[in-house]
């Protein structure tokens, strides 16, 4: 039996097309069921500008042309930027990518999109493997701040499903709402 030396849930961990594919890192995952056709879920997707609205500590995409992507996020510490290139895209498949060269957080990721059973949409699946910055501590810090990636993962494919099913993300702040003072 192989032994597992990073912290991915088991089922990522052991999918070595994943674990060959993602290379070395913490590794995450995360699936969800999406109400919506595979085909449509892809495509809202692979226009990542479109992220922006669902991902929480996105701040900004910048579509550079069809595999290149400029990224600007809200993290632990501060603000992260890197740019995102393309190296695999399946269309209805999966898209895979990875950050370039010099990227404040360097990582590589997946998303598949399978059909559900019994006409239920599609099944959305994301893993990552990345380095944290500052290591270990790094990525306490990311925990206790809730800004962990495998955290933001787990809410922002939730915040992806409301979306899509809904048009809109539930929200415990009322709109127009003044904060106290």
């Amino acid at each position: 039996m192989t032994e597992v030396t990073d912290d991915a849930p088991a089922y990522v961990a052991k999918d070595s097309d994943v674990r060959a594919a993602l290379g070395p890192g913490s590794v995450l995952g995360h699936t969800e069921t999406i109400n919506r056709p595979r085909s449509e879920v892809y495509a809202f997707w692979r226009d990542f500008a479109n992220l922006q609205r669902v991902m929480e500590n996105v701040t900004a995409v910048q579509v550079i042309d069809g595999t290149h992507s400029h990224w600007a996020v809200s993290g632990p510490g501060g603000d992260y930027e890197w740019d995102a290139v393309i190296v695999a895209d399946e269309p209805d498949r999966l898209i895979e990518w990875e950050s370039a060269e010099g990227a404040d957080v360097a990582h590589r990721g997946r998303i598949e999109f399978r059909d559900a059973p019994a006409g239920r949409g599609c099944w959305v699946t994301a893993a990552i493997a990345y380095q944290p910055p500052a290591g270990f501590i790094g990525k306490a810090v990311a925990k206790l701040t809730q800004k962990e990636p495998n955290i933001q993962a787990r809410r922002d494919l939730r915040r992806l499903k409301q979306y899509l099913e809904t048009g809109e993300i539930a929200t415990t702040t009322p709109p127009n709402s003044v904060p106290p003072s």
